[in-house]
Formats: C-alpha cells, structure tokens, sequence
C-alpha cells in the first residue's frame, strides 16, 4: 500500500476508535504507529501530499490523546467518589443484610 493511502487510513482507524472510545484499539494502532511510521519514513522523501497526510493524522493523534486524558480523568473521579462512599455502600448492604436474616 503506498504511503499516502497508508497514512490516510491509520489516521481513520485512529480517529474512528477515539469516536468509539474504543482503547484497546487505540491502544494497538499507537503501537502500529510506531512501528510503521519509522519504517515509512526510511522508504525516502515525504511528497507534500504525503506530509498533509502525515499532519493530519498527527492532529488525530494528538484529539485521541486528548481524549483518552479526558476519559482517565473522568474514570479517576469516579472511583475517588466511589472510594469516599465506600463505607455509607457497606453499612446499607451489612443492613440489608441483618434485616434479610431477621424475616
């Protein structure tokens, strides 16, 4: 596959993912990534289409960065907010608890 096409579809696959929140695919594309544009690089000259190319999927990388950042944060919260009500959580199931043995 030329590089042009190659270029442009990783960046597809990258921005589809982010879309989808799909991680463990991002996850192996960014892994793709690293492999693959070395290996493009050595073939020679970037042509200006292919440095477009190259561009944009650097800026879908970098929203799918960023999207991920996002995502993590959100996830962080979540677990902090359901580490501080952890003990309200287990005196309400130990409750409900006792009062099922007591029927």
């Amino acid at each position: 596959m030329a590089r042009l096409q190659q270029l442009q579809r990783l960046a597809q696959d990258v921005a589809a993912a982010a879309a989808a929140a799909e991680w463990k695919a991002l996850a192996a594309l960014n892994t793709q990534l690293s492999a693959a544009l070395p290996a493009m690089a050595a073939q020679g000259p970037w042509s200006p289409a292919e440095r477009a190319a190259l561009a944009a999927l650097r800026e879908q990388h970098r929203q799918a960065v960023q999207k991920v950042g996002a995502a993590s944060a959100d996830l962080g919260k979540q677990l902090q907010q359901m580490n501080t009500h952890k003990e309200g959580w287990l005196a309400y199931a130990l409750d409900n608890d006792f009062a099922g043995n007591q029927a």
